[in-house]
């Protein structure tokens, strides 16, 4: 055949634009042709011993099964263009040789022989490893559709995630709007670290944009056509076999039946003429339909974010973009490396299977085609991380110039903290078990995972172990993120809050702790006449939190001048000996007895700690001639005093407080004794962890998984159970009991049981 008309031979890929399955179902039936093609032969080596008559009923059998399956096997089972009375080229030289079967007559023992181990075995064999093949297109074919969507669907959950962000900066700046003035500067502050985060977002969402079209446009244009070009390789390859095992068929029936030598030549005439590029030229003739390819993905302002497609280019957003560049660069040099050396291997392997069709290698083309297939998938993904890095250079370079230039990046390695360590960027601690986190290798900078993009490339370079911790104080001091500072310091660019200060307080020694109970702060009074303590009924309310907000707490430990030291030497270091064991305490609450087993006190009355809190929340005490149980948060313990000093000279009078009042509840203007007084007469103890045997015990049950932020708050896990103690504080918190310690969780995170 003329190399002319070799070059002409039509491609599915070029030809055929985004029809895997008709092209698929082609091939397939093709496939299966070949199973019809070796049953075929092992009945007529059956047929071949009984002679002409049913080597002739089984020609008119295949007659039949033949004009079943033209239409399929010529134009497809869906074709656009009906063929009429045409046949393709296979069928047309598989006609001439039902033909020539139905002269032949008489058939030899050893013909029989023959055809069922020269041909119908090897074309079982051919059929499986087509068909093995066909399916590994198939599933490529699923891959890429499923690489496509995910995509697709990555892009949504950007743009979802950038309508969040837009409605944050909404609720943000509302929240400025309404804000008192006292609260006004965190709410900007607040307001304006929410902005930068949407603009980070955003254009997140933009380079996901940009990504996806590119990787649609190489979806239609490259993968999908080297898809379809592969399966038409497959289908005229398994035309070239077919044509060799007819031809063997051929040459053993010319060398057995002399008698039909004439119409066997004929036949053999026939088989070369069927070309394998012409059944494709038929099926894409009666399969050619117009298409349409899905136009280009586009920005889309959020609803509640007016804005348009422009990337944020502030400072902020051009230190994320300088990371984001950074790295893509960085990958790109090496994915290209990567990608040529596979695309050299491809190459490699595809001029070894033309030196097979072309006879000269000696190899299985199956095999070949497999280990083909094989590397064409691996540099087809390599192809897409390195089309993905280019097109975020690209897009960032060509908004804002190549930032990378003259950056200083961090070297950070992925750590695990064994020790507290916050954040050099936000100042929040770095939690977790397994790499949180990020460690410069240099200069010792640490930072979260979701803060890698955000710190800016101003590396000084390699430090010493005293330039790092001087580095790691300025940093620290620098952050954004307001932290209760040794000397009351607060960064630059955070508003100053009112002056703290705490009066002299002993805290309960018990191993109970309640989240309602056991933590106080008081405020400086504005006049230093007024009352130091606000209780919790004229406390400001409230905010009810969002889903996993935190809830800043702040526990102040006693006076080390007020806890006494504890005898380590002592068999049982954490108990008095029974010399000491009935300490004193007073009653900073009174409680009413409700249950067996309880005693009931009033404020200010004055006990004997019997036996203290076994981790359930209470405490054994004696007041008076009575005896029982109260709650270990209503209860003060006194500390004992030498007997050289006198307690009232060197000790000031206790202020215990148990209330939760946030710190902006506990700044008041100068309230009166009288007011004092009235707060004192409704003082309320906080909420109460059931005794264990205590009847109508509630229970909780997590409906989520919850990482604790503080040590007053209890990580959970979906399904655990606790003790309810106060199902909602008020502040969207609940208080359970585990183990008899009374911690917080979110109350909108479990449910009654």
């Amino acid at each position: 055949m003329a190399a002319a008309d070799v070059d002409a031979a039509p491609r599915f890929g070029t030809e055929l634009k985004d029809a895997f399955k008709p092209v698929n179902a082609w091939v397939s039936n093709g496939i299966s042709w070949l199973e019809d093609q070796q049953q075929f032969y092992r009945e007529r080596a059956i047929i071949e011993k009984e002679y002409s008559t049913k080597l002739s009923a089984l020609a008119k059998r295949y007659f039949e099964k033949k004009a079943k399956r033209a239409s399929g096997l010529s134009v497809g089972d869906t074709p656009s263009l009906t063929p009429g009375s045409l046949e393709s080229a296979s069928l047309t030289t598989w006609t001439a040789q039902l033909f020539t079967v139905e002269t032949v007559a008489s058939e030899h023992d050893r013909y029989s022989t023959e055809l069922q181990s020269q041909i119908a075995e090897p074309l079982k064999n051919l059929g499986l490893q087509y068909e093995e093949l066909r399916r590994s297109h198939v599933e490529y074919a699923a891959k890429l559709e499923r690489e496509r969507d995910i995509s697709y669907s990555d892009l949504r959950k950007t743009k979802g995630r950038y309508d969040a962000a837009c409605q944050e900066v909404e609720n943000k700046r509302k929240k400025t709007e309404s804000s008192f003035d006292h609260g006004k500067s965190k709410a900007q502050s607040a307001y304006q670290q929410q902005m930068a985060e949407m603009k980070n977002i955003k254009n997140t969402y933009l380079i996901s944009i940009n990504v996806s079209n590119q990787l649609k446009q190489r979806y239609y244009h490259e993968y999908v056509p080297e898809l379809l070009d592969s399966l038409q390789d497959l289908a005229e390859t398994r035309v070239n076999q077919m044509n060799a095992l007819w031809s063997h068929a051929n040459a053993i029936e010319t060398a057995t039946l002399s008698r039909s030598a004439d119409h066997l030549q004929h036949l053999a005439s026939e088989i070369p003429r069927n070309e394998p590029y012409l059944d494709s030229s038929m099926f894409v003739q009666h399969n050619v339909s117009h298409w349409q390819e899905p136009s280009d993905l586009v920005f889309e302002p959020s609803p509640v974010w007016l804005d348009d497609s422009a990337m944020a280019t502030d400072e902020i957003a051009k230190i994320y973009l300088r990371n984001v560049l950074g790295k893509s660069k960085s990958q790109l040099r090496e994915l290209k490396q990567e990608a040529d050396k596979k695309r050299r291997d491809v190459d490699n392997i595809a001029r070894l299977r033309q030196n097979v069709r072309a006879g000269k290698e000696k190899r299985d083309e199956v095999e070949v085609v497999r280990g083909l297939f094989s590397m064409q998938e691996d540099l087809h993904q390599v192809e897409r991380q390195r089309l993905t890095a280019e097109v975020e250079s690209q897009t960032i370079i060509s908004t804002v110039g190549d930032l990378s230039l003259g950056a200083q990046n961090h070297h950070f390695k992925p750590e695990t903290f064994k020790i507290p360590t916050n954040c050099d960027l936000c100042g929040d601690r770095i939690w977790g078990l397994s790499a949180k986190g990020f460690d410069c290798q240099q200069c010792g900078y640490t930072c979260h995972k979701q803060c890698e993009l955000k710190v800016p490339a101003e590396c000084p370079g390699e430090q010493s172990k005293e330039e790092r911790k001087k580095l790691k104080a300025e940093r620290q001091a620098a952050s954004k993120v307001v932290q209760p500072a040794s000397n009351g310091g607060l960064p630059e660019n955070v508003a100053e809050l009112p002056d703290l200060s705490r009066n002299n307080t002993m805290d309960t020694l018990s191993s109970g702790y309640a989240a309602t109970a056991s933590r106080s702060v008081t405020g400086r009074s504005l006049h230093d006449d007024g009352p130091a303590e606000v209780s919790a009924e004229n406390a400001p309310p409230k905010v009810k939190p969002a889903v996993g907000a935190r809830r800043n707490r702040i526990v102040a430990p006693p006076p080390t001048q007020y806890v006494s030291e504890v005898n380590t030497n002592s068999p049982d270091p954490l108990h008095l000996s029974a010399a000491s064991s009935e300490r004193k305490g007073r009653m900073v609450f009174p409680f009413q007895a409700s249950n067996e087993g309880e005693i009931s006190v009033s404020e200010d009355d004055e006990v004997i700690i019997t036996e203290r809190d076994d981790g359930s929340g209470w405490t054994a005490v004696r007041c008076g001639e009575a005896a029982g149980l109260v709650p270990t948060t209503y209860l003060e313990e006194v500390p004992e005093v030498p007997a050289k000093h006198s307690l009232g000279a060197d000790r000031p009078m206790s202020s215990y407080s148990s209330s939760t009042t946030s710190l902006a509840g506990s700044i008041h203007s100068g309230a009166g004794g009288a007011s004092s007084a009235a707060a004192n007469s409704k003082k309320k103890g906080p909420a109460v962890a059931p005794r264990r045997g205590a009847k109508k015990v509630k229970y909780v049950e997590a409906m989520y998984d919850y990482e604790a932020r503080s040590d007053a708050e209890w990580t959970m896990s979906e399904g655990e159970r606790f003790v309810c103690v106060n199902r909602d504080t008020g502040d969207g918190w609940a208080d359970v009991e585990k183990g008899g310690v009374v911690k917080s969780v979110p109350a909108n995170y479990v449910q009654d049981l």
